[in-house]
């Protein structure tokens, strides 16, 4: 599959509707109009890749809705140059647009057949996160904290505690929580031990499975 004009045109549409469902962040909004996210997919869904869907891709995974990959990325407030961690690499296509937004992004992936083949896509598409790592997301990458933000990408049943630990003071934590359906929950860390806690809607992503590798 190549990228053309009539994506490119289809990429515009989908931008004029996420600044209809409330996307503000022009940073975010530029990254989703550059990404061809029909790469991202499996060619028979080509033809939806830029209505506002999720869609399946292998190992029992999706790709995220356009609106909750542009909202979680909005809510991170990061800085060009900042510390991104990633829980869930997936098909890279969030991966893409925190590269793309200038954050040194940090991404892990629990399962390996996903995982290596998101770690040749995103190379061969020209984006190289700071380091990509097969593991537990649960327990985040203590290695390179902290972190200015950390972003998940799948349904958690609870907060883990490792990633509100990664995080520097003033950090923020963007985690859909919850079994079934989740709440966008956004956490600040105000100190060492306080954290600042804000719910933001209700959200529905495949769950972060633990210890599954």
């Amino acid at each position: 599959m190549k990228d053309t004009l009539r994506h490119a045109g289809k990429r515009k549409q989908l931008v004029d509707i996420l600044i209809q469902k409330g996307i503000k962040n022009k940073s975010v909004l530029s990254a989703i109009n550059k990404i061809p996210r029909h790469l991202f997919m499996d060619s028979s869904f080509e033809d939806h890749a830029y209505q506002d869907k999720a869609f399946p891709i292998a190992a029992d995974q999706t790709i995220s809705q356009p609106y909750t990959v542009a909202f979680q990325s909005e809510l991170l407030e990061a800085n060009r140059g900042d510390k991104v961690l990633e829980i869930g690499t997936g098909s890279g296509y969030q991966t893409a647009v925190l590269c793309e937004l200038g954050f040194k992004v940090y991404s892990i992936e629990r399962q390996k057949e996903l995982f290596k083949k998101t770690k040749l896509f995103l190379s061969k598409l020209g984006y190289r996160p700071k380091h990509l790592s097969f593991g537990d997301g649960y327990k985040g990458l203590t290695e390179h904290a902290p972190y200015n933000a950390i972003i998940v990408t799948a349904g958690a049943p609870y907060v883990p505690k490792p990633l509100l630990s990664q995080l520097q003071i003033n950090g923020r934590l963007v985690i859909p929580v919850g079994d079934n359906k989740q709440i966008m929950t956004l956490f600040i860390r105000k100190s060492e031990t306080a954290f600042e806690k804000h719910e933001l809607g209700e959200f529905r992503f495949v769950p972060l499975l633990e210890d599954k590798n």
